[in-house]
């Protein structure tokens, strides 16, 4: 059974960096995406950002310019760097990566994130 595992998440001051990381427990063969997504208490879950297999990024509008997605193929690895940190960007965030075919996606467990104004 393949887990993803996240690490990175805490509490940090506006304004601040954190940096979040998610790993496949094994090796996932063909993943098409790999993207963040988030979800604050009484929300529904958000697309943060996403990184095709090719390099192509997406972002949520609020966090362009201030987060960073990439990924590590080799590794099964993607990466989610936050910068000039918001109070409402407060949520827990996870990981997912897309596999096509068979189609599946994987969920990471899921990482805090708290930014105190």
């Amino acid at each position: 059974q393949v887990q993803l595992v996240e690490s990175g998440g805490g509490l940090v001051q506006a304004g601040g960096s954190l940096r979040l990381s998610c790993a496949a427990s094994k090796s996932i063969f063909s993943i098409n995406t790999m993207g963040w997504y988030r979800q604050a208490p009484g929300k529904q879950r958000e697309l943060v950002a996403a990184i095709t297999s090719g390099g192509t990024t997406n972002y949520a509008d609020a966090v362009k310019g201030r987060f960073t997605i990439s990924r590590d193929n080799a590794k099964n690895t993607v990466y989610l760097q936050m910068n000039s940190l918001k109070p409402e960007d407060t949520a827990v965030y996870y990981c997912n990566f897309h596999v096509a075919f068979p189609t599946r996606d994987y969920w990471g467990q899921g990482a805090q994130v708290t930014v105190s104004s």
